[in-house]
């Protein structure tokens, strides 16, 4: 048996953060089926297909979030997330403190800016525009 057997495999993700939220990018053109789900907790999941392959995720999210106040806009060529944090702070680092960030999550520098400098309009004027 070859060829067209369903594995799971992990997309690229690019994160940015702001003190209040978090962007959160899964770079999967031509995405089909894309489900992206987000607890209170901070737990993020995500799956979706391009042609026979799957894609799935799960992230831990440093901290807390407000499922209600985030967005989620699935693109032609990503699916691009803005998560409310539950409480305004600057996270260390994406996922808790007693993980390491997986390998496919990268820094979106695009979108990131320093913790004392709040250029937020860049970021949300350039998305879904391409």
């Amino acid at each position: 048996m070859s060829g067209n057997v369903f594995c799971s495999r992990h997309p690229e993700v690019k994160w940015a953060q702001r003190t209040d939220k978090v962007y959160i990018t899964v770079q999967l053109p031509d995405a089909k089926d894309a489900k992206v789900n987000l607890e209170p907790d901070g737990v993020f999941t995500f799956s979706g297909s391009v042609g026979t392959n799957m894609y799935e995720l799960k992230l831990d999210l440093n901290d807390k979030v407000n499922v209600e106040a985030s967005k989620i806009s699935v693109g032609v060529r990503s699916i691009f997330c803005i998560v409310e944090k539950a409480e305004a702070k600057w996270w260390n680092k994406l996922v808790r403190d007693d993980q390491r960030a997986p390998h496919f999550v990268k820094v979106d520098w695009d979108k990131w800016v320093d913790e004392d400098d709040d250029g937020m309009q860049r970021a949300l004027l350039s998305f879904g525009h391409s």
